[in-house]
């Protein structure tokens, strides 16, 4: 959500509008994540609860298109997904703990009402996030379970294979179940061993936002809105901690560039957007958390991560960034293959291209497409066209999201120009 996204960005052009979200995406967007929460507080089982989510949402790809999307789809497709499990439950009730599941379940109320499961989301985040899970299954889990981010979405915010991916959150939620992990809130002692995993899911579901890794869309915005509530969420839960206030400053400041950052459809650079579009409200939420985090005096990766963004916001164009700031903030964050490319990418643009392109070169993403994207604006800066067209080849070849595959291949045509 920082820089690398703005380095990806500096050669959009304008073209033309991509297809629109239908209405079943858009239900599944917003309610998948509530669904499958409530159905785990009314199941006991994650598992469960996501294949009668997903059985609800394979009925309404079959009905709605020739029945109408229903008056309330959020309560339609809880009701349904609920009735999916009692079916299952009465087909496979030969034991005893599937009787006692079946029977908890036809105690409960139906639910239809689904305004207030804030608190369900919540439990399952932590539930997701439980220490018995290593922290790289811990992410991936709860990306599933609560973003409803594909498989392949979760691989590539890993940059591991798919299959890797599939058999990871495989493990994670079996052993959920066989370490009967309950499903609620920890306590406040509890906490802090949690509390990393859990900022990065959410950090996770606003990078998928900003850069959706499959699809036609440019961005998410109902992912963004999504990981802002979460955030939200955490820093009523914690309020005092400055790690939780840093990354609402980072999806707020990242979520006030929407307006610019796509227009008609298409992905607009950075350096490129009319800052005059950001939305203020967004960006004065964000600035001000920054400064409150400041005053903490407990800096961490979230809240140095938002001071960047913060300082591109204060910037009118960007040709006024601090970038010796820039860089000064990404030398305070962990040196992951990921901060030195984005930091690579700010060097670039205080010291020039060439040494920017050689700290590129270092990190070794070359499964990113991102990677090599900047390496082919760096190589078109200095003034090397044919290994610029041959790394954008390399990053169309590493990414299928439509819009930015047509992103890149406007800027390897835009070469020979």
């Amino acid at each position: 959500m920082g820089t690398t996204h703005g380095g990806r960005d500096r050669a959009a052009d304008r073209g033309p509008p991509l297809r629109r979200v239908s209405p079943l995406e858009e239900v599944f967007r917003a309610e998948h994540g509530r669904a499958v929460a409530v159905l785990t507080r009314q199941l006991g089982s994650l598992d469960l609860a996501e294949e009668a989510v997903a059985e609800a949402f394979a009925v309404a790809a079959a009905t709605w298109p020739t029945r109408g999307v229903p008056p309330s789809p959020a309560g339609w497709v809880v009701t349904t997904a609920r009735n999916k499990a009692v079916d299952r439950l009465r087909r496979e009730a030969v034991g005893t703990a599937k009787t006692a599941q079946l029977a908890l379940l036809q105690a409960q109320p139906e639910v239809v009402e689904v305004g207030a499961v804030r608190d369900d989301q919540l439990r399952l985040l932590f539930t997701c996030c439980h220490p018995a899970l290593a922290p790289e299954a811990r992410v991936a889990l709860t990306l599933r379970m609560v973003g409803g981010l594909s498989t392949a979405a979760i691989a590539r915010a890993f940059l591991v294979p798919e299959a890797t991916m599939a058999a990871r959150i495989t493990r994670a939620k079996k052993k959920i179940a066989a370490a009967r992990i309950p499903y609620r809130v920890p306590e406040a002692v509890d906490l802090p061993a949690r509390l990393g995993s859990v900022l990065a899911v959410v950090a996770l579901v606003g990078t998928e936002a900003h850069s959706p890794a499959g699809g036609d869309e440019p961005t998410r915005d109902d992912l963004l809105d999504e990981a802002v509530r979460l955030a939200r969420l955490l820093v009523e839960l914690l309020p005092d901690e400055p790690e939780t206030l840093g990354l609402l400053a980072l999806l707020l400041l990242t979520a006030s560039r929407r307006p610019a950052r796509v227009v008609g459809g298409v992905l607009v650079p950075l350096d490129a957007q009319d800052r005059t579009r950001w939305s203020r409200v967004h960006l004065e939420e964000g600035q001000e958390l920054v400064r409150t985090c400041l005053r903490t005096g407990r800096p961490g990766p979230f809240q140095v991560q938002a001071a960047i963004a913060a300082v591109h916001a204060d910037a009118p164009t960007w040709a006024d960034t601090d970038w010796a700031q820039v860089v000064a903030l990404y030398d305070q964050l962990p040196a992951t293959p990921v901060v030195a490319l984005n930091r690579a990418v700010a060097v670039a643009e205080l010291d020039g291209p060439s040494v920017g392109l050689a700290l590129v070169d270092r990190t070794g993403l070359d499964r990113s497409p991102v990677f090599h994207a900047v390496r082919a604006d760096l190589l078109h800066r200095l003034d090397r066209p044919a290994e610029a067209a041959a790394a954008y080849a390399a990053a169309l070849d590493r990414t299928s999201n439509a819009a930015e595959r047509a992103d890149l291949e406007r800027r390897r045509a835009g070469l020979s120009g």
